[in-house]
């Protein structure tokens, strides 16, 4: 999934920072501003005393999601709200992160490993009573690839029969498609390959089921942003259902009472703030108007971790950081320019002395802890080499190079990292980059157009496997912005997803991994760690690599009472 930050903000020496004194007045307003929007709150009083006493959560998901449409969003301030509304036939644990059962209460394999049987709960409701069917699924699964519906995700359904010639027009009739409901609340999925992590696929939100109704009422199967998932009208399966949503500022979701767990759902009201500064989130927490944040500025790492604060978490987070090239733009059609950048880039520096949140560098795009995946081909950072390689492109020196752009969106942290870069590239090569940045919404929307020459992305896993990982970049995946295309690199990637021997698999995607570093169309800069600040009242969340904390498993506890 598209990472909208760094989960921090960097402050480090290198490159020299702009000073904060200019926007200390603001941050202090806006820490002040969020007390306000808070349930009336007054600003002299510590929300989350209030809020933790009433089982209200207080979160910041860094970002207004651009949409709650499990269909078509990428991002994880998306998601983040999404599995919340919206429960997949496979749920995780809280803990482990283990597939577990969701919509469905249990599931089985044919002794192929092709079929899939799923029984649904029988009890599963909609957030407005209906009750929750296969037909439900049917319905979904063939939203999901609809082809003018434009899922970027709908690459993932391929493994399903028929699938990948309904989502490409190839045929119209979604009979042939392997999804099938056998009764009721009996789901059958016939898969064109063994697929052992399938289970572990379905809790990604494009298998979420979207209620018909509700999106026939504000238009069509394949409509885009029809208005929908607004409160009121969003109806969903989840644990949560939406309440409000003021953009820019917070969404709020309250139990779902239709829920088949509702029972155990413990927290009375979630609150997602949208705040994107990592500085003004820290700011509000030791104000007292945050449980939760999404990062933590670099430059109060140390600070937290020596003085081991309880709410200090830094764990590793099964995600890659990296700079894409627009492989269809010159000069970046060249791969002998693209190997030339991503040979110049020291990446220790760019962790020790900017993002200081105990990264790796990444020599490689796989992350090697994916799976047990283990490690891979690594690139070997030469600064001579990629001299010569952009000579031997035409570009002696940088001489004759074109000023190129590299896009980012809002963030100090991606600034920052793209301006050691840009220093980086100036200094090896004598090439100029160009920083432009923009707000979320319209970096992701510039990207999916191809209106770009180099872009920031981060990669975060939803499930642990390397084929997160390497399905990314297959030429169909509607996420891969790069426009590069490689037959070679599919046919490896899908050979290793089908793969039953785990060693065979392994080996097939470092060759697929190999070949990413000799094509070059990403550039890998760190591997992530997730520094964030959780209140000690928080109950049941749990550290895992994935960053995922289902809220239904979620309570809080202090003051007079635990909720």
């Amino acid at each position: 999934m598209q990472a909208d930050d760094t989960d921090r903000e960097t402050n480090g020496s290198f490159p020299a920072v702009a000073s904060r004194r200019a926007r200390r007045g603001v941050c202090l307003l806006f820490v002040l501003t969020v007390a306000s929007i808070l349930a009336g709150c007054r600003p002299s009083e510590p929300d989350v005393v209030r809020a933790t006493r009433e089982g209200r959560l207080i979160l910041n998901i860094g970002a207004d999601p651009e949409e709650l449409d499990p269909h078509t969003t990428t991002g994880i301030p998306e998601f983040k709200v999404e599995m919340e509304l919206f429960e997949g036939l496979v749920g995780e644990d809280p803990e482990t992160g283990a597939a577990i059962p969701g919509a469905a209460e249990s599931w089985k394999t044919s002794e192929d490993g092709r079929t899939w049987t799923f029984r649904l709960r029988p009890e599963a409701r909609w957030s407005n009573g209906d009750p929750l069917t296969s037909a439900d699924w049917v319905y979904s699964f063939r939203r999901a690839l609809t082809p003018a519906l434009g899922n970027t995700y709908g690459v993932l359904f391929d493994w399903i029969r028929g699938a990948r010639d309904y989502r490409t027009g190839a045929t119209t009739d979604f009979a042939e498609v392997g999804v099938r409901a056998r009764g009721e609340h009996v789901l059958e999925i016939e898969l064109i390959e063994p697929l052992s992590y399938f289970a572990s696929m379905l809790v990604l939100h494009t298998f979420y089921p979207v209620h018909r109704p509700t999106i026939e009422k504000h238009g069509a199967i394949d409509t885009r942003g029809s208005g929908w998932t607004r409160p009121g009208s969003l109806v969903g399966n989840g644990p949560f259902v939406l309440v409000e949503w003021i953009h820019g500022q917070r969404l709020v979701a309250r139990p779902n009472p239709h829920y088949w767990d509702a029972d155990r759902v413990r927290l009375r009201e979630v609150v997602f703030l949208t705040v994107e500064s990592a500085e003004t989130e820290e700011r509000s927490f030791r104000a007292g108007q945050l449980h939760v944040t999404n990062s933590l500025p670099v430059s109060k790492i140390a600070s937290y971790r020596d003085r081991r604060a309880p709410e200090f978490r830094n764990v590793p987070h099964l995600a890659v950081y990296y700079y894409m090239f627009n492989t269809s733009r010159p000069p970046f059609d060249d791969v002998r320019v693209r190997r030339a950048l991503a040979l110049a880039l020291d990446r220790r520096a760019i962790v020790e002395r900017v993002t200081q949140g105990g990264e790796e560098p990444a020599l490689h795009f796989f992350p090697p802890t994916a799976g047990g995946y283990g490690p891979g081909p690594q690139l070997r950072e030469d600064m001579e080499e990629a001299r010569r390689l952009l000579a031997e492109a035409g570009y002696p020196d940088g001489r004759g190079f074109p000023v190129v752009s590299l896009l980012y969106n809002t963030h100090e942290a991606h600034r920052q990292i793209a301006e050691a870069v840009q220093q980086m590239w100036r200094v090896a090569l004598g090439i100029e980059v160009r920083l432009v940045n923009q707000e979320w919404k319209v970096y992701l929307s510039t990207r999916r157009n191809g209106d770009y020459d180099l872009s920031r992305s981060g990669w975060v896993a939803p499930y642990d496997d390397v084929s997160c990982f390497a399905e990314l970049m297959m030429s169909e995946n509607g996420n891969n912005h790069t426009r590069w295309r490689n037959e070679t690199y599919d046919a490896l990637v899908r050979r290793a997803g089908s793969e039953r021997d785990a060693a065979v698999r392994k080996e097939l995607y470092r060759q697929a991994d190999a070949l990413l570093l000799e094509e070059m169309p990403v550039v890998p800069l760190y591997f992530y760690r997730k520094s964030h600040l959780v209140r000690p009242e928080v109950r049941g969340w749990y550290d895992n690599v994935l960053d995922h904390h289902p809220l239904r498993a979620v309570w809080l506890s202090g003051g007079d009472a635990a909720y």
